[in-house]
């Protein structure tokens, strides 16, 4: 582990943020797949090894063309699970059957979009997300900033910002802030302040303080 060049918190660049401790990984410099970005400070935690997240993103194939997109400070506990569009069959037909992975001449009866690939959205992940032990994220849901995913969720539909859900299908449960605390929250996105900034910003995010969190934020830009 190194620290930022700032002396401020871990060097953002560093496989392993934890002294000692090779279980959990900064994601954006372990993961170097096709379609996949993921924010700064963004973890995974395994006893198996953090590499295994690349085994957590399933049926992603490149000839989708969709993308696994997962934003900065994020926390992933183990063995959560990307499904992407690759694992979508067309159901439209008499058949699900997906005659154009095996080629051979099969993949000339029909173009992709046949199979149910036309469509394949992005999964998005925001910033500051929780998502909790064996959960399931299905293809093309969107999790907004702030939100908590439970443990062994299956997540089939969209998640609203600093919304938790919970269960098989993910249900919303509750809002972790009322409207207008979560709108102010993410126009000051201090997920993507400077070091010094964010440094002295800790405290104020653990003890909620939002109107002094916001006298600390940076000027607009012009």
């Amino acid at each position: 582990m190194t620290s930022h060049p700032t002396g401020l918190g871990p060097d953002p660049r560093c496989r392993h943020p934890l002294p000692g401790y090779e279980n959990c990984a900064f994601l954006n410099n372990l993961i170097d797949l096709p379609n996949v970005e993921i924010g700064d400070y963004s973890y995974y935690d395994d006893k198996e090894g953090p590499e295994r997240f690349a085994e957590r993103i399933r049926y992603h194939f490149e000839f989708v063309g969709d993308r696994l997109v997962i934003g900065r400070f994020c926390a992933i506990a183990k063995d959560v699970t990307f499904l992407m569009g690759g694992a979508n069959h067309a159901t439209e037909g008499f058949t699900t059957y997906p005659f154009l992975i095996f080629a051979q001449g099969w993949e000339q009866a029909a173009p992709p979009e046949a199979y149910g690939f036309r469509e394949a959205r992005d999964t998005l992940v925001g910033n500051d997300v929780w998502i909790g032990t064996g959960a399931t994220i299905l293809p093309g849901v969107t999790i907004g900033d702030g939100a908590v995913i439970g443990a062994h969720a299956v997540v089939a539909r969209d998640v609203p910002p600093y919304a938790v859900v919970v269960g098989n299908p993910a249900r919303e449960v509750r809002r972790r802030f009322d409207d207008a605390t979560v709108a102010r929250l993410q126009k000051l996105a201090w997920w993507n302040w400077d070091p010094e900034r964010l440094q002295r910003a800790i405290p104020l995010l653990l003890a909620r303080d939002l109107d002094a969190l916001e006298a600390l934020a940076p000027p607009p830009s012009s």
